[in-house]
């Protein structure tokens, strides 16, 4: 049952209503937010099955700048262009991130410069850093000692995990060159290996396991 509309402290103090459901994010500028998907509902019943979450199997969509987005722990953000976050977006996405949620962005290929910049005016005084391999999201469920998998070539660059924290939390993930959501598309959408399918539906596991627990 969806959670009432509370105020925003109500939300802060209640906590997340709905434990394990997510939510897509659909952000202003223009860019594809709807990217791959048929990705993260695949990922979604691949964690029901393998990781024994219990996350309703369709994902919802929110508003960066709407209350919506405190009913759910985990946000899943891509797409290949612009991204933009007003002043607004802004301030509610950082007080989502600073009361216990967690956001996911996976760079579908193009997003990189536009999303660093919306970034700044979420956390001005926070810098993304690189998440070494030996980082606890790269084996909490299934081990990735290289760290972050390439799933799909694009420019051929090493694929890079960065993150955010506050007050030690880990609470925003950007996934750059890897691709992990063209991974989690139905098979037949870009033909991956099946060996490469589930590398990609191995490290959303984890994201979303690590998100879930910490």
């Amino acid at each position: 049952m969806k959670c009432l509309k509370l105020t925003l402290i109500a939300l802060l103090t209640l906590g997340f209503c709905n434990a394990q459901d997510i939510a897509t994010l659909k952000y202003g500028g223009g860019g594809d937010w709807y990217g791959n998907p048929t990705g993260l509902p695949n990922l979604i019943a691949f964690c029901n099955a393998q990781i024994n979450t219990s996350i309703s199997e369709k994902p919802n969509v929110v508003d960066t700048g709407s209350i919506d987005i405190f009913q759910y722990p985990f946000l899943h953000m891509t797409g290949h262009g612009n991204v933009f976050f007003s002043e607004e977006d802004a301030n509610n996405l950082r007080n989502y991130l600073i009361s216990g949620g967690f956001l996911h962005i996976d760079d579908n290929y193009g997003m990189n410069e536009f999303i660093r910049k919306e970034l700044v005016k979420v956390f001005p005084n926070k810098e993304l850093q690189e998440l070494p391999a030996n980082h606890p999201i790269f084996s909490i469920a299934y081990p990735f000692p290289n760290g972050l998998p390439k799933i799909h070539e694009h420019d051929g660059l090493r694929p890079q995990a960065f993150g955010i924290y506050h007050e030690d939390r880990l609470v925003l993930l950007f996934t750059f060159e890897s691709d992990l959501g063209d991974g989690w598309e139905n098979p037949e959408i870009h033909n991956d290996p099946e060996s490469v399918r589930l590398k990609a539906l191995q490290m959303g596991a984890n994201i979303i396991k690590y998100a879930f627990e910490h």
